[in-house]
């Protein structure tokens, strides 16, 4: 398997550019839909000129059914796949996106999975030919006039014995709106990020909660720098871990947050155009 650097792509004078013109066009504006995939996590970002990337990949095949409620039937192209860290409940769902979808590019960290379905996924994009692009902190992807910053891992933090740590964290600014992306990172990555000389541009405008609304992820000192208007949990109903915990609710209901929920909302749809953000919730 052939891995590539983006930092390097970005230090030799690139950008990373890889998109696909829809036929049908995309919708006006940053869309962003928090899908529902049960007990799991997977995000679909559409930039404004028609880019789609997937964050994370759910745990089964439930992504499919999301993804085709928002996409246009004859639209069969991701230009980027990105996994958050390699546990099955974010990446599990991409076995069957790669099989149903043309993907451009799969970016990960390069941190080790713990189970033998990490190593099966790694051989299956192999086969569909799908370069494999590691990323750090400081890694940006540039598109047009949207922007995703690679805020974590560093390399400690990659390197963490606890695997949610490692997870990537993405800041997205597109349409004048601010949105950040955590996957399981937790309190050990957040308080990093507040310790870092750039802390005071975590603030945002929308928040995919750190896992799954676990009282473990998303601390008060967090919130008091990132200051969300909105905040998406992805969650499964009835859950045996207990998420969301009273705990990370109660600290997002201070910061005065408004909250979504996919076990109780659906897949949440936002659409942001010129700093304005509509907000669809499925049901």
């Amino acid at each position: 398997m052939r891995y590539w650097s983006l930092s390097f792509l970005l230090l030799a004078g690139f950008n990373l550019f890889i998109w696909y013109q829809v036929i049908t066009g995309a919708k006006d504006g940053l869309n962003l839909y928090f899908l529902k995939v049960g007990q799991g996590d997977s995000e679909l970002v559409q930039l404004p000129g028609g880019v789609q990337i997937l964050i994370d990949g759910g745990p089964d095949k439930s992504v499919l059914i999301e993804l085709a409620k928002a996409l246009p039937a004859n639209d069969r192209y991701l230009d980027i796949l990105i996994m958050t860290h390699p546990q099955t409940d974010h990446f599990a769902g991409f076995f069957d996106v790669v099989e149903r979808y043309k993907v451009g590019a799969f970016i990960a960290t390069g941190r080790e999975g713990e189970t033998e379905t990490w190593e099966k996924f790694r051989r299956l994009l192999e086969e569909k030919q799908i370069p494999i692009i590691l990323v750090q902190a400081g890694d940006k992807i540039i598109y047009k006039d949207s922007r995703f910053e690679v805020l974590s891992p560093d390399g400690e933090m990659l390197r963490d014995k606890e695997l949610n740590e490692s997870s990537i964290i993405l800041k997205l600014e597109s349409e004048e709106v601010k949105a950040l992306f955590t996957g399981d990172a937790g309190f050990k990555a957040e308080n990093r990020l507040l310790s870092a000389p750039k802390a005071d541009s975590l603030n945002i405008d929308v928040l995919k909660v750190g896992h799954h609304g676990s009282k473990l992820a998303t601390g008060a000192g967090f919130l008091v720098a990132a200051t969300p208007l909105i905040s998406v949990i992805e969650v499964g109903q009835k859950n045996r871990y207990g998420h969301p915990t009273e705990a990370a609710l109660n600290r997002l209901k201070i910061a005065g947050s408004v909250i979504y929920r996919t076990d109780e909302n659906g897949t949440v749809h936002l659409q942001a155009r010129d700093g304005k953000i509509a907000v669809y919730p499925e049901i």
